[in-house]
């Protein structure tokens, strides 16, 4: 523990005279001028538009359609083996039951060396899936719910959901790529990722410079991705929560928040994957089951609310009424937007973390995947809306407008609608939300720095000078979001991890007939553990 502390301490006290210094002269400001130009100019360019609808959603909900059809509707089909996956019901054929050689070549092995490779891995499928979540099950669910319905009004739920469904096919078919064109060094580390399967694989299909350029601006903007939504954006999000319970209102209490963020985030990410793994496995079921049991007492609490609440989300989703949508279209939008945001599928970046899962088979973790989107868009974005909508029956606010709302003559955003959400329900609640919130920001924000670290590698090498780099500037960031306003930061991190998404589609439409032999291999493979 020393040594994380040290470590920690050595990464981030050159920065803390100069930025206390900052703070004092208006850090909150300055951050906001300094980010606005830049958030505008990407945001410009990644959510260009045709017709009216911008591209990159276009590209999601479209590819993760085809996805889910040419794969037999595996988001539905396959749910139930998915389960079986992560209860280690079909371990058997990972220990050599059953198990084939692969017909893949990777740039240059020979085919029957790649049988040894795929039997490598760091964690189990329930540690990369525990690490996957934790990446999307975070302040998107609390915060970016909160924003979606104060935008698009109750309707954006239904079309959250419609995406979150439809993204588990994407989430599946790019977290078996993931495994499938991994890199294991000679110390048993695993790399893996879009950029592999991305260079790799379009290598195989005779597009090796494509696949090299695409896999460069994929990693590019997942360093971003992983400075912005991963990081900033969910230690912006804590810190207003921790700001309110304690009741700080001075420029430098963002600032020190931020600092205390860094130290215990820093503390976990250095120990790699394992730690990331062995701490996540714990932390997100327990946060996930909390914050769903809060949810379930408010709703259960208004049970005779419940189908009204459905029938204005669905009323809603195709007459939408909230001020300044005005169309099926506009609310569609905000729903695929903020659903696309928090459970990322269709970005690539799960497939980082589920690479590094012990297995002969990689369809095995795309299975896994796919519960992703569930757990975290279907199950907990709904629960977070259903407390909110039911709350808002009582005409609390407003639905429409600039995403902020006035409740009792004060302005609430992001996680503060939530909370007082709560608060009318639950007693004390604003100390269990708070908690919640700084555990799914935590938790975000260490699976990311995973994410964004692995990116940081494929550019620069797996060297401990690069290491430190990534990691001292990822600390960096988490001051930098406790310090700055919500605006600027979610502008910054909707750009990054959306602009993701071209880069990895270009992977999966090219690689996707290998995720079907995989997947039949799989299940051939399974058969005999049925058997």
């Amino acid at each position: 523990m020393r040594k994380y502390l040290l470590s920690i301490f050595t990464l981030i006290l050159p920065f803390l005279t100069f930025a206390q210094e900052t703070v004092e002269k208006g850090l909150d400001q300055r951050i906001d001028e300094g980010f606005k130009p830049f958030s505008d100019f990407v945001s410009n360019v990644v959510f260009f538009e045709i017709g009216g609808i911008p591209f990159v959603l276009i590209l999601l909900v479209g590819s993760a359609l085809f996805f889910t059809i040419y794969f037999g509707f595996v988001n539905i089909r396959r749910f139930p083996t998915a389960i079986n996956v992560v209860r280690g019901k079909y371990d058997a054929v990972d220990e050599g039951h059953g198990v084939e050689k692969t017909d893949l070549p990777i740039e240059g092995d020979i085919p029957d060396t790649i049988r040894d490779e795929s039997q490598e891995g760091e964690v189990t499928h329930f540690q990369a899936l525990a690490t996957a979540v934790s990446g999307t099950v975070g302040n998107g669910n609390i915060a970016g719910v909160a924003l979606a319905i104060a935008l698009g009004g109750p309707g954006a739920t239904f079309w959250m959901i419609v995406c979150g469904l439809l993204g588990m096919s994407s989430k599946f078919v790019e977290c078996t790529l993931g495994v499938q064109y991994r890199d294991v060094g000679p110390d048993g580390t695993v790399y893996g990722g879009p950029m592999y399967y991305i260079s790799r694989g379009l290598k195989e299909k005779g597009f090796a410079m494509l696949g090299k350029v695409a896999a460069v601006f994929f990693a590019i903007f997942c360093i971003g991705g992983s400075f912005g939504g991963g990081n900033a954006a969910q230690s912006n999000q804590a810190t207003i929560v921790l700001k309110e319970l304690m009741g700080l209102e001075n420029a430098g209490a963002g600032f020190w928040i931020g600092v205390v963020l860094a130290v215990l985030v820093g503390i976990i990410i250095i120990g790699g994957i394992k730690r990331i793994a062995q701490v996540t496995e714990k932390v997100v079921p327990f946060m996930a089951v909390m914050y769903l049991v809060a949810c379930l007492y408010i709703i259960l609490s208004n049970f005779s609310l419940i189908d009204d609440a459905f029938g204005l989300i669905i009323q809603e989703a195709f007459n939408p009424t909230a001020i300044g949508v005005g169309s099926v279209i506009g609310v569609l939008l905000v729903g695929f937007k903020r659903a696309a945001f928090s459970n990322e599928a269709g970005a690539g970046s799960a497939s980082i973390a589920h690479s590094a899962v012990k297995t002969k088979y990689s369809a095995s973790e795309g299975l896994v995947a796919l519960l992703e989107p569930f757990i975290d868009t279907v199950v907990i974005c709904t629960m977070t809306a259903l407390v909110i909508i039911i709350f808002n029956f009582g005409g609390a606010f407003e639905y429409g407008g600039e995403g902020s709302v006035m409740i009792d003559g004060v302005a609430y955003e992001g996680a503060g609608i939530t909370s007082k959400a709560f608060a009318q329900y639950i007693p004390y609640s604003n100390v269990f939300l708070t908690i919640a919130v700084v555990l799914f920001a935590v938790s975000t924000m260490i699976s990311w720095s995973y994410y964004g670290l692995q990116s940081w590698k494929y550019l620069f090498g797996r060297g401990k000078t690069a290491d430190l780099v990534y990691k001292m500037l990822f600390l960096i960031f988490v001051i930098i979001g406790a310090s700055a306003s919500m605006n600027s930061i979610w502008a910054f991190s909707d750009a990054m991890i959306f602009a993701m998404v071209f880069p990895n589609m270009i992977g999966l439409f090219f690689l996707f007939p290998v995720v079907k032999k995989q997947l039949t291999r799989y299940l051939d493979a399974i058969k005999t553990i049925k058997e």
